[in-house]
């Protein structure tokens, strides 16, 4: 478990600028095994965003997207690149800790982002799973403005085989800690797609016990490669 949260200089982000702690992993990765059993029925409803979230929002209706590119092979994910939020930052394998919640980066590292190295590799059908810290004690860190992504955004994944896979952002929902849907946060939407998941925290801060109160999911799926 990490240390309780301490006050930072950082407001009005997708948290409400106090250091992630393991509680709220704990949480947001407390429904890890269903989303290995690659869930499909996931609800298209939209999870309503949470006080200090400033998206959020699902995805707008109407809103048109470009169609699923099909899946690549397997690859390690070496780097992720977000123009929209000018995050390029390099990727990294975690395992599961002692209580069993994804083990994030480092705090020293707030800039490096992890991925669930057990499961789906980002461009091959499924669910890759990708998690950052929101901030650290002094400034922000790689998700910081994470909740401000919004649907039709692009995100690329570098791989070790030399391709980019470019996934479009489909939504972006405000997951509660006290009610959270591991369907909704790790469930492939459609079957046969290579989709992502980016995590972080997000709500408000409880102070009563030192963490967020929800977390902050963006889906994306893959429509394209690159080289």
């Amino acid at each position: 478990m990490f240390d309780h949260d301490r006050p930072t200089e950082h407001e009005g982000s997708s948290g409400t600028g106090r250091l992630l702690t393991g509680v709220a992993w704990a949480v947001l990765l407390s429904g890890l095994w269903l989303w290995g059993q690659d869930l499909t029925d996931i609800r298209q409803g939209t999870a309503g965003p949470t006080t200090g979230d400033v998206a959020a929002v699902g995805r707008p209706p109407g809103a048109e997207l470009p169609p699923a590119a099909k899946p690549l092979g397997d690859a390690l994910p070496q780097r992720i690149d977000i123009p929209q939020l000018a995050v390029q930052a390099p990727v990294v394998a975690r395992p599961l800790d002692a209580q069993g919640a994804i083990d994030p980066p480092p705090f020293d590292q707030p800039g490096v982002v992890g991925w669930y190295g057990s499961g789906v590799r980002p461009g091959a059908a499924g669910t890759a799973l990708l998690v950052g810290h929101v901030d650290t004690e002094t400034r922000p860190a790689v998700f910081y403005k994470l909740s401000t992504l919004g649907p039709g955004r692009v995100i690329r994944v570098i791989r070790d085989d030399g391709k980019v896979a470019e996934f479009t952002v489909d939504d972006v929902r405000v997951l509660s800690r006290d009610h959270f849907d591991a369907q909704q946060a790790y469930g492939t939407r459609k079957s046969g797609r290579a989709e992502l998941r980016l995590i972080t925290c997000g709500g408000t801060f409880d102070r009563a016990d030192g963490s967020y109160t929800a977390n902050v999911v963006v889906s994306a799926y893959l429509t394209g490669t690159g080289l």
